[in-house]
């Protein structure tokens, strides 16, 4: 099956070099290009993309306004946005996590990360870049985004949960594996897989990324910053 992904950046050299890498590979190809988040909302849809590589800042509606509109729109449930920034750290990150974003990528990864995150996020089954994720997350939080806050505590939310689901939320947050988390439990990697996706119904979560959102916003995990 060929992954069919969409660049979304106001950068034309910046898209066409990752068109190029993208297009090499036997696996994928690139089904669109936009230069803003308007036009990425459009063509996801008109062109069944699979994976958006959505810059965060672009002209008119920004990447963060777009990743909310696919992420809201029920006939893009299979659509897995991939944010594109520049810096190692970014407010926006976070932010775009919380709107329905699987992850996010620095513009100067390596060619191989960049095509490894495709695949992953089209894959569905792991959080991009997780210890960084897990880390930005963190430090937002941290900083008043948490139950401690402004907004209102969170774990309630938590209550549907078994206690075996907790735990491996625990592991989720934690940017491990289906595999790591299934030796670290001691049980099979289709066992951590049905918790996971057990959790992510009960809790309304898009993916792993809005696992790690929730876990981190609830209280379950608290946040380390150095």
């Amino acid at each position: 099956m060929t992954i069919r992904v969409l660049l979304a950046d106001d950068q034309a050299l910046l898209r066409s070099a990752f068109k190029v890498l993208v297009d090499s590979e036997p696996d994928m190809e690139v089904v669109g290009e936009a230069s803003d988040g308007a036009e990425a909302v459009r063509l996801a849809r008109s062109e069944r993309a699979d994976v958006v590589l959505m810059d965060i800042r672009m002209p008119g509606t920004d990447g963060l306004a777009a990743t909310r509109e696919i992420s809201a729109d029920p006939a893009l449930t299979h659509v897995r946005v991939v944010m594109l920034t520049t810096f190692e750290v970014d407010e926006y990150v976070v932010q775009s996590l919380r709107a329905g974003a699987s992850g996010f990528l620095g513009k100067g990864a390596e060619p191989d990360e960049l095509l490894g995150a495709i695949r992953i996020a089209a894959a569905g089954e792991a959080l991009l870049s997780p210890v960084a994720t897990k880390g930005l997350i963190a430090k937002f939080l941290a900083q008043g985004e948490g139950p401690d806050g402004d907004e209102p505590a969170r774990g309630g939310r938590l209550d549907a949960l078994t206690s075996r689901e907790r735990e491996v939320l625990v592991q989720v947050a934690g940017g491990h594996s289906n595999d790591e988390i299934a030796e670290r439990l001691e049980v099979s990697p289709l066992t951590v897989k049905t918790h996971v996706n057990r959790a992510m119904a009960k809790l309304g979560a898009r993916d792993r990324a809005q696992l790690v959102v929730i876990a981190y916003e609830s209280g379950l995990v608290r946040p380390r910053v150095e």
